[in-house]
């Protein structure tokens, strides 16, 4: 089937369904032209909370699609190929942080969204890498198990007066860069601005103009006069900083930021999907109901 036939068939299936097609700034190029919306976890979440449509197509990874459906439940939410996940979030199971939050009773347990529903369950409030510093900054407590990213965790407590206790996990994309990476391409582009995203290591966001999220990375891209920068993300984000930023050049700071899960969506398996509603994602509903608190209050937290 050639790609206008599958443009035709998403657009009439997702008509006939009554879907509203979401898509992560990491997603495949074409994946993200399709896509009512494109975004960064967290803008996802607001679209997802508010949809009106009977029916999500998520384009992303499993945790996100899970977030979807703890935030809408009366909706279907559909994800495009069941394969796709995220090592990070399998780095915490519901279990070993009930482990953990027993040997620290008053700390406030702060769950990246990069984790499943059972782990936000166990969790009293949700952050993604956009408005983690904000939501931690309200908390009343001086004490925070930041779980599961070591390098998001660690660059909040490099910003924050609270003891904050991390997690051994990493995403496996960003934890690769080096400080060789970025010796590289400072050398190749010495006047370029370089930004990266905190999922980096301490000493890669050390070496930054700017740390932020894919979302606060579109935004600086649009507003800095530097019409070189280097990106410290996964691959997928170049093409939407470039399609939106014609006049300015991207490089990606290592050609090993690719995260294989985030290219598992295709046109062809939207299709499927569409045409035969599956893999639907749910969540049990003891397990939404407490994940859900903890998602919402950083909506709450984040207007």
């Amino acid at each position: 089937m050639t790609k206008e036939n599958l443009l035709q068939k998403i657009y009439r299936l997702k008509e006939e369904r009554g879907a509203l097609i979401l898509a992560h700034n990491y997603q495949i190029d074409e994946v993200q032209e399709i896509a009512d919306y494109v975004g960064d976890s967290f803008g996802l979440s607001q679209k997802a909370a508010a949809a009106q449509e009977e029916v999500i197509v998520f384009c992303g990874v499993h945790f996100m699609a899970e977030s979807a459906a703890i935030l809408a439940p009366q909706k279907t939410v559909l994800l495009p190929d069941k394969m796709a996940g995220c090592p990070m979030a399998d780095m915490v199971t519901p279990e070993t942080l009930r482990e953990l939050k027993e040997k620290y009773p008053e700390a406030a347990v702060v769950t990246y969204v990069n984790s499943s529903a059972a782990v936000k369950a166990e969790s009293d409030v949700c952050v993604t890498s956009s408005n983690a510093l904000k939501v931690v900054e309200s908390l009343d407590c001086e004490q925070v198990l930041f779980v599961p990213d070591q390098n998001l965790g660690q660059w909040i407590k490099e910003k924050t007066s609270k003891e904050v206790i991390l997690w051994p996990g990493y995403c496996l994309t960003h934890h690769q860069v080096t400080v060789e990476d970025v010796q590289q391409v400072r050398a190749q582009h010495p006047k370029a601005l370089l930004m990266v995203h905190p999922e980096c290591r301490p000493e890669i966001t050390g070496l930054a103009d700017a740390v932020l999220s894919t979302g606060g990375m579109l935004v600086l891209a649009q507003e800095t006069l530097a019409d070189t920068i280097i990106v410290g993300t996964e691959m997928g984000l170049v093409y939407r900083l470039q399609k939106e930023n014609p006049d300015k050049r991207f490089y990606l700071l290592s050609q090993g930021l690719i995260c294989p899960n985030m290219k598992y969506t295709t046109l062809e398996k939207i299709v499927q999907s569409l045409e035969t509603m599956t893999s639907q994602i749910t969540v049990p509903e003891t397990i939404r109901r407490k994940a859900a608190v903890a998602l919402r209050r950083m909506l709450e937290i984040s207007i």
